[in-house]
């Protein structure tokens, strides 16, 4: 979780020195615990989706901090050559699908991965991870009906940090048990507090396991968005005092306290562990500047297959017209 929180603050830095791709990114500091939790339920060969905010999610997979900041800043040393960027991050090597900045829209392909899964017979589990404001996109309850009905290997990972971009849960959806409307389509359901990534992790568990057995479930875990819905967002719909209150619910002070209190490890060894944090993520962010950008001859490069020839650039073939004229 420590390293999930550096690393997002490290993105926010290099956004703020304007060495970002686009001008849109979003940070998931707030939402450790349900990153780290539900991805230590996982095995090597699951796949998963994110949402537009899984930076988080991908690094607690397992993902290389240097290639993923560098794909945020454009580079080609990131892991989609730079032309992702911060909201379609993919890796198939970890079992990542894809990222998706459509609300919802890396839904529907866990129950495709989880349809191959069961005809592969490889004992594989699809996350889909997406926030609360995908609970009002229709796709998720086709996608859920599907997979209770077909008893695919996938769960629906719901991170509801309480916003839809500027609007509460609680304006969007009378009722909030979100984890409610997952059992009524024959899923296994639950819902948990994200402050105690232990509970989160258990509850993961029990999930994951379940649909390994063939029962999809659905699990919500409940946090705090510490910050706007984007960097550039300043949250003016929230008050001071709602977001003093919120961000006391620090899912990573939390268990830093309980390590200690526990006697499970001495506070300055945690002191040195985000020392030595800090500084690999301060050289994600000297190794992206120091990295190109991707060539343009590159740009069609995993959007074909390889084995047909690349679409010839329009200003080529306009060259090569009028050269024969």
């Amino acid at each position: 979780m420590r390293r999930v929180r550096t690393f997002e603050e490290r993105v926010g830095e290099l956004f703020v020195r304007g060495q970002t791709a686009g001008s849109m990114l979003h940070l998931s500091i707030g939402e450790e615990s349900a990153a780290v939790g539900i991805t230590a339920a996982m095995k090597p060969q699951d796949t998963f989706t994110t949402h537009h905010r899984g930076h988080g999610i991908f690094l607690a997979r397992g993902a290389d901090p240097n290639r993923m900041m560098a794909e945020i800043g454009g580079k080609e040393a990131g892991y989609c050559h730079g032309k992702g960027g911060s909201m379609h991050i993919a890796d198939m090597s970890l079992g990542h699908l894809g990222a998706n900045a459509i609300v919802g829209g890396g839904i529907p392909a866990v129950v495709g991965a989880g349809l191959a899964a069961r005809h592969k017979r490889n004992n594989a589990v699809s996350v889909a991870f997406f926030g609360d404001g995908a609970t009002g996109q229709g796709v998720l309850y086709e996608s859920m009906n599907m997979a209770a009905l077909w008893g695919l290997p996938v769960v629906f990972a719901c991170i509801n940090n309480q916003y839809g971009m500027g609007t509460r849960i609680d304006q969007a959806t009378a009722n909030t048990n979100l984890h409610e409307r997952a059992i009524a389509f024959g899923l296994n359901g639950e819902s948990v507090d994200g402050l105690d990534v232990e509970e989160v992790a258990e509850a993961a568990r029990r999930v994951v396991d379940g649909a390994r057995a063939g029962k999809p479930g659905f699990l919500a875990v409940s946090c705090y968005r510490f910050y706007g819905h984007a960097r550039k967002d300043k949250s003016p719909y929230r008050d001071a005092g709602e977001e003093e209150t919120g961000r006391q619910r620090d899912p990573v002070a939390f268990t830093r306290a309980r390590l200690i209190e526990r006697g499970l490890t001495p506070e300055a060894d945690l002191d040195t562990l985000d020392a030595e944090i800090g500084a690999e993520m301060d050289a994600t962010i000297d190794f992206t500047i120091a990295q190109k950008e991707p060539p343009l001859a590159s740009m069609f490069r995993d959007v074909f297959d390889p084995e047909e020839p690349e679409p010839e650039p329009v200003r080529t073939r306009l060259n090569r017209v009028l050269a024969t004229e």
